[in-house]
């Protein structure tokens, strides 16, 4: 069953369902977006709760964490600092992080200022640098089936302007196509019938902040040095967001790090790769806890 917490980080309160054996280490988890919450992952990260405890969290001011955090406090640096004060509010002196495309940025950022703060880390389809994003609008122009692209194109335009909780979820809608190796993936109807079935609390004004401030600027590729736990990178071969080359210069400049690209996944090797996914972070999970 479920342990729904409110976790006190000092400034703010942040939300997070604990799930899985109260033994077992726990696993900080991170959501993309930004302005999304924990639900982004339905019930596919449930299997790994034979190796750890979930604690899926909805990031400052997202989801159902309190929405009265200063603007100001909305960045990466402070996002990251939010994943120690967490492990401090659960008693946590070992714990693991996982991130997914925004909150990959999150755990990397809290790898590199705070190395060895967390026992091991897993950055999935993430950067290390806002550079990989600079030709996002070709990708954009470039995205085939060509009668899907303006509808992708669009979608994304509009983050900067997106207003309320429905206007994201029609945005996420638009653009989970674009996020998919196939477009056409019978798959994405299922994926999104189980975040819906989760109750999904959108946070329109953190995406809008950060849509038009290079969704935090992520610039770590200079200090991946100074990480000293091991870090397990993940991307997907068709990685339309974050491309492959950004995990795998991730994974050579980290000294204990390692990456694994999943050949048949474009941004959700999670949904896309299921069983692949989940054998490979078991498996780092339980070599980097033992």
């Amino acid at each position: 069953m479920d342990e729904l917490r409110r976790l006190d980080v000092g400034d703010t309160w942040l939300h997070a369902v604990l799930r899985g054996p109260e033994d077992l280490p726990p696993l900080i988890v991170l959501h993309g977006g930004p302005g999304l919450d924990h639900t982004e992952f339905a019930d596919y990260l449930d299997p790994l709760t034979d190796t750890v405890r979930l604690v899926l969290l909805d990031e400052r001011a997202q989801g159902r964490s309190d929405r009265d955090a200063p603007a100001e406090t909305w960045t990466l640096g402070q996002m990251a600092a939010d994943v120690s004060a967490v492990a401090r509010a659960l008693s946590a002196p070992r714990y693991a992080v996982f991130g997914h495309s925004f909150g990959a940025f999150v755990a990397l950022q809290h790898a590199v200022e705070s190395p060895g703060a967390a026992t091991t880390t897993v950055v999935c389809c993430g950067l290390g640098s806002a550079r990989w994003l600079d030709d996002l609008p070709g990708r954009l122009q470039a995205f085939e089936p060509p009668d899907l692209r303006e509808q992708v194109r669009t979608s994304w335009a509009s983050e900067a302007d997106v207003q309320t909780e429905a206007d994201l979820a029609r945005l996420m809608h638009e653009q989970m196509l674009w996020h998919f190796a196939d477009p056409r993936d019978p798959r994405i109807a299922d994926y999104e019938a189980r975040v819906e079935a989760a109750g999904p609390r959108y946070a329109p004004d953190v995406l809008r902040r950060f849509s038009v401030a290079g969704y935090g600027g992520i610039e770590v590729e200079d200090r991946l040095g100074r990480v000293t736990q091991p870090l397990l990178v993940l991307a997907g071969r068709h990685d339309r967001t974050c491309p492959p080359g950004a995990s795998e210069l991730i994974a050579s400049r980290v000294p204990r790090g390692e990456g694994h690209v999943f050949e048949e996944s474009g941004h959700m090797p999670f949904v896309e790769e299921p069983e692949a996914f989940l054998d490979v972070v078991r498996n780092f999970l339980r070599r980097s806890l033992a």
